[in-house]
């Protein structure tokens, strides 16, 4: 088990029976970059990677 497999399992746990808009997300991640800006290379490949859905990767 990777250690952030804690914080996802956290994340269903607590909020796994709500609903979401990716709009929602969006915010969520600006707001976490603008809090801890040496998380912006992650949480951009991160979003990259949401956004691109299950096209092949390059």
């Amino acid at each position: 088990m990777y250690f952030t497999d804690r914080g996802i399992e956290e994340l269903v746990q607590r909020r796994g029976e709500e609903t979401v808009t990716l709009e929602w997300l969006g915010e969520q991640l600006r707001t976490f970059v603008d809090m801890n800006p040496e998380f912006e290379t992650p949480i951009e490949r991160l979003a990259t990677w949401l956004a691109r859905g299950d096209e092949d990767d390059e």
